[in-house]
């Protein structure tokens, strides 16, 4: 029944293409690109857009029904960027619904993320697919086999850290590896790693950074008083934890939650925090610029 309902849910679903782009702010965006669709047959399913003043710059995403569409969809891309990308001056990425992503994930001890993010793939949320789980920690093995999914296992220090690397980019490009998820990974990515999979690398950290860092943050918290903690999920480059970021959110606490009561409530926040940050990468509604993130409704 299960696998019956899964199927039934991507049944209903169109088969659509977005595009997301951005320019210089200019008149006669919005209208060159919709007149493009308009000609070509293209059913508008979603169109939502937005002006930075003070950057003067121009955002947009829009997604439409391929259903009767003219141009061939291997030919959108090209044809879209002569008639309508060059003359504006556009940045534009152009996807396909039908064509899940294919997302790693990278977890050190704490499980609880990995969890959530499998649980919601299992139950037909997240249209991805999952090839690999990678830790450094072999506890998560058992985890990945539940949900029949490869385990890669990589003891990680010092001296073997940049041999390490490489073999788990091996690993992502065999595997053809669109973006990767650190799911509470413990682990410092190296510059070159990063620079591999730019903008698509999406963390979850807890909020009291830099004020509590460390391995107790929660402890150090508490002996401070403090009544709101948080969770940030960014993508990740060279700067530590001072990625673009996608998602916030906070909780309050009090004195009387207890030190276990405070872990409790913050990665019980990194799961939605998290989830939320995939779920708007996966649409395709996220777009960097200098540091930012633009997310879409």
């Amino acid at each position: 029944m299960f696998l019956n309902r899964k199927k039934e849910m991507k049944s209903k679903k169109v088969n659509s293409a977005i595009l997301l782009m951005y320019s210089p702010d200019k008149k006669g965006l919005v209208a060159a690109v919709t007149k493009f669709l308009a000609a070509n047959n293209g059913n508008i399913l979603f169109l939502e857009q937005h002006v930075d003043s003070q950057e003067k710059a121009f955002f947009m995403r829009i997604e439409w029904d391929l259903d009767k569409f003219k141009i061939p969809r291997d030919n959108i891309g090209n044809i879209f960027n002569k008639q309508v990308a060059a003359k504006f001056k556009m940045k534009w990425q152009l996807y396909f619904s039908d064509v899940p992503p294919k997302m790693a994930i990278f977890v050190s001890k704490f499980p609880h993320c990995l969890y959530d993010i499998l649980s919601r793939m299992e139950s037909g949320d997240y249209n991805v697919e999952i090839p690999l789980i990678i830790s450094n920690h072999q506890e998560i093995r058992e985890i990945a086999q539940k949900f029949n999914i490869d385990f890669y296992y990589f003891d990680k220090n010092n001296r073997n850290r940049k041999i390490q690397e490489k073999a788990e980019l091996k690993l992502l490009k065999d595997h053809n590896i669109d973006f990767v998820v650190l799911a509470r990974y413990m682990q410092v990515l190296s510059n070159d790693f990063i620079k591999k999979y730019p903008d698509k690398i999406i963390n979850i950290h807890h909020s009291f950074l830099p004020a509590f860092a460390g391995a107790r943050p929660y402890h150090s918290a508490y002996k401070r008083g403090v009544k709101i903690i948080g969770a940030t999920s960014h993508y990740v480059t060279d700067a530590l934890d001072a990625g673009p970021i996608i998602e916030q959110d906070v909780i309050r606490v009090s004195h009387a939650d207890r030190v276990s009561d405070m872990v409790r409530k913050g990665q019980d926040l990194e799961k939605v925090v998290l989830s939320r940050a995939i779920w708007y990468h996966l649409m395709r509604k996220t777009m960097v610029y200098k540091n930012r993130v633009i997310v879409f409704n």
